[in-house]
This record gives structure tokens, C-alpha cells and sequence, in this order.
């Protein structure tokens, strides 16, 4: 299968996923137990691509680096309550400190 055919394909299934949504009656849509998994999905999804960049190294392996450091110095300052705009200046600030010395 070339680079275009899996593209298009991808696409085909992304628009078919769309159009499935809009499909779906309403009734079936505002059920609470719906509404509490879809509220969650986008959290799930954040958490993971977190854990995928924060985790793994260019040819997929787990490593532990700044980049882990710095998610860890994240998360302790949002259970300490910060705001989100010193959450990201925390996590970012303590992933160039520790590039800085070296430890890539």
C-alpha cells in the first residue's frame, strides 16, 4: 500500500466517523452515562499524549530524561493548586535547567 493510498483511506474512515456521528438519534447521545464518557475522553487523550512524548525516546524505547523531570515538576505544582500559566513556565523552565547541565 503506497504513502497516498493509506492517506486517502485514512481520510475515507475520518469522514465516515464524522458522518456515523451525526447519524447517531439524539436520545442516545444524552443518556448521563454518555455524557460522563465523553466529558472524560479528551482528558484520557491529553494524558496520553503526554505520556507519549514525555516517555519515550525517538525510536519508541521508555526513557527517563528532562522531558519526565519535567512532567514530575508539573503535576506537583497543579496538586499544589498553581495556575496553569506557572504549571507550563515550572515544567518548562525545569526541562531547560536540566538541559542546560547536561542531562538531555
Amino acid at each position: 500500500m503506497s504513502l497516498w493510498t493509506a492517506l486517502l483511506v485514512a481520510a475515507a474512515i475520518a469522514f465516515g466517523l464524522k458522518l456515523a456521528g451525526h447519524l447517531v438519534p439524539a436520545h442516545l447521545l444524552d443518556a448521563p452515562r454518555v455524557r460522563r464518557i465523553t466529558a472524560a475522553l479528551p482528558i484520557a487523550l491529553l494524558a496520553a499524549l503526554v505520556a507519549t512524548q514525555a516517555f519515550t525516546g525517538p525510536d519508541g524505547a521508555f526513557v527517563l530524561d528532562a522531558r519526565a523531570v519535567a512532567v514530575g515538576v508539573a503535576v506537583v505544582a497543579l496538586l499544589l493548586r498553581a495556575p496553569f500559566i506557572v504549571v507550563v513556565v515550572l515544567g518548562a523552565a525545569t526541562a531547560a535547567l536540566l538541559r542546560a547541565l547536561g542531562w538531555a
